[in-house]
Protein backbone atom coordinates (compact mmCIF):
# COMPACT_ATOMS: atom_id res chain seq x y z
CA UNK A 1 0.00 0.00 0.00
CA UNK A 2 1.10 3.59 -0.53
CA UNK A 3 1.85 6.01 2.11
CA UNK A 4 -1.20 7.95 3.16
CA UNK A 5 -3.67 4.95 1.53
CA UNK A 6 -6.34 4.14 4.30
CA UNK A 7 -5.75 0.74 5.36
CA UNK A 8 -8.43 -2.03 4.86
CA UNK A 9 -6.20 -5.05 5.61
CA UNK A 10 -2.91 -6.70 7.31
CA UNK A 11 -1.55 -9.90 7.51
CA UNK A 12 -3.73 -10.02 10.89
CA UNK A 13 -7.07 -9.08 9.04
CA UNK A 14 -9.47 -6.55 8.13
CA UNK A 15 -9.15 -2.98 9.31
CA UNK A 16 -13.05 -1.91 10.61
CA UNK A 17 -14.85 0.36 12.05
CA UNK A 18 -17.54 0.44 15.36
CA UNK A 19 -19.92 3.36 15.72
CA UNK A 20 -19.80 4.87 19.21
CA UNK A 21 -23.71 5.93 18.99
CA UNK A 22 -25.30 2.13 17.75
CA UNK A 23 -22.42 0.12 18.53
CA UNK A 24 -22.50 -1.59 14.53
CA UNK A 25 -19.82 -2.57 12.78
CA UNK A 26 -18.65 -1.94 9.49
CA UNK A 27 -15.85 -2.48 6.79
CA UNK A 28 -14.31 -0.31 5.56
CA UNK A 29 -13.69 2.11 8.58
CA UNK A 30 -15.40 5.66 8.10
CA UNK A 31 -15.55 8.43 10.20
CA UNK A 32 -19.35 8.20 10.42
CA UNK A 33 -21.55 4.92 11.00
CA UNK A 34 -23.39 3.51 7.31
CA UNK A 35 -25.92 2.48 9.58
CA UNK A 36 -27.21 5.00 11.44
CA UNK A 37 -25.26 8.24 10.11
CA UNK A 38 -23.81 9.26 13.53
CA UNK A 39 -20.13 10.63 13.05
CA UNK A 40 -17.99 9.03 15.52
CA UNK A 41 -16.46 5.65 14.75
CA UNK A 42 -13.20 3.75 16.44
CA UNK A 43 -10.79 1.28 14.38
CA UNK A 44 -11.72 -2.54 15.44
CA UNK A 45 -10.26 -5.81 14.24
CA UNK A 46 -12.72 -7.85 12.37
CA UNK A 47 -13.29 -11.53 12.47
CA UNK A 48 -10.76 -13.80 10.82
CA UNK A 49 -13.33 -16.42 10.39
CA UNK A 50 -16.31 -16.54 8.24
CA UNK A 51 -18.84 -19.10 6.75
CA UNK A 52 -19.34 -18.95 2.67
CA UNK A 53 -22.33 -16.74 1.81
CA UNK A 54 -22.06 -16.99 -2.14
CA UNK A 55 -19.21 -18.17 -4.99
CA UNK A 56 -18.48 -18.08 -8.08
CA UNK A 57 -14.86 -18.87 -10.30
CA UNK A 58 -13.61 -15.88 -12.88
CA UNK A 59 -12.24 -17.36 -15.61
CA UNK A 60 -11.45 -14.51 -17.55
CA UNK A 61 -9.30 -11.94 -16.06
CA UNK A 62 -10.68 -8.36 -15.61
CA UNK A 63 -8.80 -5.39 -17.80
CA UNK A 64 -4.84 -4.86 -16.51
CA UNK A 65 -5.20 -7.81 -14.17
CA UNK A 66 -1.74 -9.89 -14.80
CA UNK A 67 -2.25 -12.56 -11.84
CA UNK A 68 -3.69 -16.07 -12.05
CA UNK A 69 -6.82 -17.34 -13.71
CA UNK A 70 -9.31 -18.86 -12.83
CA UNK A 71 -9.89 -17.80 -9.63
CA UNK A 72 -12.45 -17.89 -6.56
CA UNK A 73 -14.50 -14.99 -5.81
CA UNK A 74 -17.90 -14.58 -3.02
CA UNK A 75 -19.54 -13.67 -0.17
CA UNK A 76 -18.16 -14.68 3.05
CA UNK A 77 -20.37 -13.68 6.12
CA UNK A 78 -18.49 -12.80 9.63
CA UNK A 79 -20.92 -13.72 11.70
CA UNK A 80 -19.72 -12.29 14.68
CA UNK A 81 -19.18 -8.73 13.43
CA UNK A 82 -22.89 -8.83 11.64
CA UNK A 83 -20.88 -8.25 7.73
CA UNK A 84 -20.85 -10.01 5.14
CA UNK A 85 -17.69 -9.58 2.80
CA UNK A 86 -17.04 -9.78 -0.69
CA UNK A 87 -14.10 -11.52 -1.28
CA UNK A 88 -11.64 -13.15 -3.35
CA UNK A 89 -11.62 -17.12 -2.90
CA UNK A 90 -8.47 -19.61 -2.63
CA UNK A 91 -10.81 -22.24 -4.25
CA UNK A 92 -11.44 -21.14 -7.78
CA UNK A 93 -13.02 -24.79 -8.25
CA UNK A 94 -17.36 -24.14 -7.61
CA UNK A 95 -18.14 -27.66 -7.24
CA UNK A 96 -15.35 -27.81 -4.26
CA UNK A 97 -17.06 -25.14 -2.22
CA UNK A 98 -20.31 -25.52 -0.30
CA UNK A 99 -22.94 -23.12 1.27
CA UNK A 100 -21.74 -22.60 5.29
CA UNK A 101 -18.65 -23.86 4.54
CA UNK A 102 -16.08 -22.30 6.83
CA UNK A 103 -13.45 -20.01 5.83
CA UNK A 104 -10.32 -18.49 7.25
CA UNK A 105 -9.01 -15.56 6.10
CA UNK A 106 -5.48 -15.13 4.38
CA UNK A 107 -3.80 -12.40 1.92
CA UNK A 108 -2.86 -13.11 -1.42
CA UNK A 109 -0.25 -12.16 -4.23
CA UNK A 110 -1.66 -11.05 -7.17
CA UNK A 111 1.27 -10.37 -9.09
CA UNK A 112 3.20 -7.33 -9.80
CA UNK A 113 3.72 -6.86 -5.85
CA UNK A 114 0.63 -6.38 -4.81
CA UNK A 115 -1.34 -8.27 -2.53
CA UNK A 116 -5.17 -8.48 -1.11
CA UNK A 117 -7.08 -10.65 1.12
CA UNK A 118 -8.95 -13.67 0.43
CA UNK A 119 -10.79 -16.14 2.59
CA UNK A 120 -9.40 -20.21 2.16
CA UNK A 121 -11.76 -23.18 3.11
CA UNK A 122 -11.21 -25.32 6.21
Amino acid sequence: MSSGAPAFFDADGFIGGSCVACGRRHFPVADWCPWCGADGTVEVRLSTAGTLWAWTAVNAPPPGYEGDTPYGFGVVELAQDGLRIISRLTESDPSRLTLGQAMAFTTVDVGDGSTTWAFDPR
